[in-house]
């Protein structure tokens, strides 16, 4: 099996990840004609394309499986640093852009309780580059070699991957108190949902939806819906009455307990189901990355 520049596969990690191939050159601090040198040399070496020249770049099946490859390489210098520093606190430093260890997280939990536990870790000098999307897309960035794990509220492992539930996000309905008084004053029922306007992070999200066909045993649901692409961003749209939002109970229990928000379809509790995936490999920092996971779900999630 032909032995792959470390300095090429970081080329083309740089290129995918940052987009482009001006961007990577930055990244790198190399000129753009030695990124495309580089990527042309390993394109020869594998004997195929690797990146597609699209709008968004992207990577060909190969260059998937490559891209994959480097993330094992980083993996393992992350495990090589850790190591060397608990023999040597001076040997490793000065880490590197290309050392960066990335997990994909929903936002929600990135909102409420993942960076809490996350927290020793980097604070004790590991890389970390988090990814956010929805919990039901998180599941794809792992499945496409592009992070080392994901959170997410799919339960199904991947071929190569270890998978463990993390626990129950409880989310809730609410809105401000004049959204209420002057939109729904008999609260979100069956008959008036269609017309009050929902906050939904993008248009890959499903919650909402699901929230209001569960909660009044209908198969098929239609929303007005606005567009706010952050958790926290949602609940200060609710707080300025743009409408109702679908989110964590965490992220807003204290608000409702000061009655600054109130919950509506209180009679229906709606849990997400959350699951921690990650590459099957023995690597002392991925099993640090799944035990802090594990650890501050346990605190925050129900069992």
């Amino acid at each position: 099996m032909s032995t792959f520049d470390p300095d090429a596969l970081e080329c083309l990690a740089a290129i995918l990840e940052e987009g482009g191939f001006e961007r990577a050159a930055q990244r790198l601090s190399i000129t753009q004609s030695a990124v495309s040198q580089r990527l042309r040399s390993l394109e020869a070496q594998v004997g195929t394309v690797l990146v597609v020249r699209s709008r968004p770049l992207k990577a060909t099946t190969a260059g998937q499986l490559l891209l994959k490859h480097a993330k094992m390489m980083r993996l393992l210098r992350a495990d090589l640093e850790k190591d060397l520093q608990e023999l040597a606190p001076l040997a490793a430093q000065g880490q590197r852009d290309e050392d960066r260890v990335s997990i994909a997280i929903n936002a929600d939990s990135i909102a409420t309780w993942a960076l809490q536990a996350l927290a020793p870790l980097v604070q004790g000098g590991l890389p970390l580059e988090i990814i956010h999307d929805d919990q039901d897309f998180t599941h794809d960035w792992l499945r496409e070699g592009k992070v080392l794990g994901c959170v997410t509220s799919l339960g199904q492992p991947l071929r190569g991957c270890r998978v463990e539930p993390l626990g129950a996000m409880d989310y809730v309905a609410v809105a401000s108190p004049g959204f209420v008084q002057e939109r729904a004053p008999d609260g979100l029922t069956r008959h008036n949902f269609h017309r009050l306007p929902f906050l939904t992070f993008n248009r890959k999200d499903d919650l909402q939806r699901d929230f209001v066909a569960r909660a009044f045993g209908l198969s098929q649901v239609t929303l007005r819906q606005c567009y706010v692409p952050s958790s926290e961003g949602q609940v200060r749209a609710s707080l300025m009455g743009w409408g109702i939002s679908v989110v964590p109970q965490l992220l807003v229990a204290g608000l409702l307990e000061q009655g600054e928000l109130v919950q509506l379809a209180r009679q229906h509790p709606y849990p997400v189901h959350l699951y921690w995936h990650c590459w099957n490999l023995p690597s002392g920092v991925l099993d640090q990355i799944s035990a802090a996971l594990r650890s501050g779900a346990g605190g925050a999630l129900r069992p």
